[in-house]
Parts: structure tokens; sequence; C-alpha cells
């Protein structure tokens, strides 16, 4: 891509706030959005080939959608940590094996989409943040739920296509879980917790594709309290 179009695309930027370059095979993060960083609202630099984020990152004050989709990210800067005001950030289709530590710290995120990156374990920092809604972590390696997921926030989290065969009770107390997505991973039955579905706020278990037949779900203690859970549900959005 010249330099010219780049520099049409940066100044229609200052005037909007808004950053998008998707498909352009962009090997790097542009260096001329430095001038910026006080202005953008919108990043979407999807579909590129960039690796690594710079450190100025974290210099984005008043970021608050960051996409990154389907590029060959290993790794996030800690300087990422920094955006205050971000809402959104989307990195499907990277390769990023963990979270920096302070991720926690980007305490205005709503909505997080990791699908189909190299992660083996739910990142311990998602309990940090208090306004997460939505947080897709599917198409990773993830083999388990463990006890810490209590402290995750978030109203739906997506875990289908992992490699999940355990599970933790504690997921039917996370305060505000409503929508759990576990399709196509590596469940049995019989370690299905319960109280799930006797137990939680959850009025929606994807569960389809793992190993047991889905009609012996209804067989389950607990079963029609969480079909109570999934026909209010249901009616409300009638």
């Amino acid at each position: 891509m010249g330099n010219s179009a780049l520099k049409a695309h940066i100044e229609t930027a200052q005037k909007t706030g808004v950053f998008q370059l998707t498909e352009k095979g962009l090997p790097e993060f542009p260096e001329d959005l430095q001038r910026l960083v006080g202005n953008l609202r919108t990043i979407n630099l999807s579909s590129n080939k960039i690796e690594v984020l710079p450190p100025w990152m974290g210099k984005f004050s008043v970021l608050k959608s960051l996409s990154l989709n389907h590029n060959r990210l290993t790794r996030l800067p800690e300087e990422l940590c920094k955006l205050k005001k971000l809402e959104t950030l989307h990195l499907s289709g990277n390769q990023i094996s963990q979270l920096p530590a302070d991720f926690g710290q980007l305490s205005a995120l709503k909505t997080l989409n990791l699908s189909g990156n190299q992660l083996r374990a739910i990142p311990s920092q998602l309990c940090t943040l208090r306004h997460l809604d939505v947080v897709d972590l599917s198409k990773n390696k993830i083999q388990a739920i463990p006890d810490e997921v209590l402290g995750v926030q978030a109203i739906e989290i997506n875990l289908n296509q992992n490699q999940i065969s355990q599970i933790s009770v504690q997921i039917s107390h996370c305060p505000r879980l409503k929508v759990l997505r576990l399709e196509e991973n590596c469940l049995e039955l019989s370690m299905l917790p319960q109280s799930i579905l006797s137990d939680s706020q959850i009025s929606l278990l994807a569960v389809e594709g793992n190993l047991f037949e889905i009609k012996k779900l209804r067989d389950l203690e607990g079963y029609e309290k969480y079909m109570e859970r999934f026909t209010a549900t249901r009616k409300k959005f009638v």
C-alpha cells in the first residue's frame, strides 16, 4: 500500500476518530498512527500480517474499540493494558498463547474475542474485569474450567471447540453468567456439574457435540429447573 493512500486514511481518521485498514497485507502497525494517539476511538486493522504491536499502543487515551482479528500476533505488549477506555477488543485468529500480567487493568472492557488462538487455559486475568459482558475463547486448546472461573463477571462465555474434559462446580456460582457455550469439547456427561442445571443463573447451556447423547441431559437432576430458566428467558425475547 502506498504512502499517499495511508496518508489519506490518516487524514480521514483525524476527522472521524476511526482508522480502518483491513486486508492490505500490512506487516506492521502503522507508525504514523502515533500522531493520533489523542483522538482515535476506533482502530480496525483486521486481516493483515501484523506480528508485533508497538509499546506506544498504550498511549491511545480515548480508544474504545480495537480490532486485530486474523493477524500474526503471538503476544500482546504490557503497554496495551493502559488503555483505560477500551470497551471492545477483537483478537480472533492470531497465535496468542497468554495474556499480559496486567490485562485485568483494562477496566472498561466489555467484549473480548480471543477465538482461534493458542490458549491452553482460561486466563486468570479475566477475573478482575468487572464490566466484562461477553468473552469468546472458542477454538483454542483449553482443557479444563478451573475454580477461579468463579471470579469471571461475564454474561456469556463461549468455550466451543476446545478440549475441555473437566469443569469446576464453581462455574455454577458465576454471578452474572447466563450463556455458557461448550459445544464440541471432550465432555463426558458425568463431568458436567449438575449444579449448572439446578443451582445457577445459566439459562442457555450449549453442549452439543460432546461425548454423550444430548437427550441424556434430560435425565439429570435439576434439568427441569434449568428448562424453567431457559423458557423464561425465551419469553422475554418473543
